[in-house]
């Protein structure tokens, strides 16, 4: 993503956006902020070298238009004393986020999209209904749980069969968001850091496959050299994201399954854990075809050599959570 002084000030107001719906006392309020995050974001996606860009930016625009709308009715009909509107707004603050059963025009949209806006899409457009969600999670607490079960599930299968990266980076964020809805009924601040471990894992894999300009199957042999130490920190960035210990990923998930387990939510907690084999079997379908695998082509589209400070940081964020525990033992000694 080139920063243009268009793109800045676009990316300023959505930022605003999302400030405005998180901090608002009202729900007409936190409808702005989730329009001015809309208008902002769709500029963002258009990219000139991208034909696929204006077709996901109407559909992302007419996905998000119809939860604003849902939204709306369904606020001004709370206000009028019918709580039973509480489900259809939770319903469209899922559709918003693109949890499961809601999540059919999310893998398409990403896939229109170029790596840097799909990064967004994943994560800091998940803040502001995952924020505004957590209002009703005591009165929504099983629709909130249903939605997280099929997530996993779609999440875990979606995936198996992509040979698209942006795709199944997609279905790994619908499987992402059932931990997250899981957190979330837990307490917020577990949320808060299982997103921001997740986001920081999507954006090490992101970056490298955006430097690389891998987009597909093929390009993970094609467009990176063997030998190349980019291979290995994919790798390890691969599987950081899905969750494999000793790697980082691994650690919010663990205290996801501690609460849940002392919760006694046994159920919610089968369903995350067998989609998680599913998500780190297509992880490692990637992670091993890069390491492993190489083409005899030319290497034509290989940009300049990633910056050994992209790599340095990629490797400490995966690496770090193998330190957590034990200076976690040290504190408590």
């Amino acid at each position: 993503m080139v920063f243009s002084p268009s793109r800045c000030l676009f990316m300023s107001t959505l930022i605003l956006g999302i400030t405005i719906s998180v901090s608002s006392n009202s729900w007409f309020g936190a409808w702005m902020g989730l329009e001015l995050n809309l208008l902002s974001f769709i500029p963002l996606i258009f990219m000139k070298n991208n034909q696929y860009s204006s077709e996901a930016a109407l559909k992302y625009f007419l996905i998000q238009a119809l939860g604003s709308t849902v939204l709306l009715i369904s606020a001004v009909m709370i206000m009028m004393k019918m709580p039973v509107f509480s489900a259809p707004l939770s319903a469209a603050l899922l559709l918003k986020a693109g949890s499961a059963p809601f999540h059919f025009w999310f893998p398409p949209t990403l896939e229109g999209m170029m790596w840097p806006q799909a990064l967004v899409l994943m994560t800091v457009q998940k803040i502001t209904p995952m924020s505004l969600l957590s209002y009703y999670i005591t009165e929504q607490a099983t629709l909130i749980s249903v939605a997280a079960m099929m997530s996993a599930v779609v999440g875990a299968l979606g995936g198996l069969n992509q040979t698209l990266l942006r795709k199944l980076l997609g279905y790994s964020s619908i499987n992402h968001m059932a931990w997250m809805m899981a957190a979330l009924l837990v307490s917020e601040s577990m949320w808060l850091l299982y997103f921001i471990v997740y986001s920081v894992m999507s954006f090490s894999v992101v970056m490298l496959f955006h430097f690389t300009q891998t987009f597909h199957f093929n390009h993970l042999l094609n467009h990176i050299p063997p030998g190349s130490v980019v291979k290995l920190v994919m790798f390890m960035s691969l599987l950081s994201l899905g969750g494999l210990p000793p790697f980082t990923g691994f650690i919010p998930k663990w205290i996801v399954i501690q609460q849940l387990c002392w919760s006694g939510n046994f159920l919610l907690l089968a369903i995350l854990l067998s989609s998680s084999l599913f998500t780190l079997f297509y992880y490692l379908r990637v992670a091993l075809s890069s390491l492993v695998l190489s083409s005899a082509k030319t290497k034509w589209s290989i940009k300049a050599a990633l910056k050994s400070k992209l790599i340095i940081m990629a490797l400490f964020v995966n690496m770090v959570g193998m330190l957590i525990p034990s200076a976690a033992y040290s504190f408590m000694m």
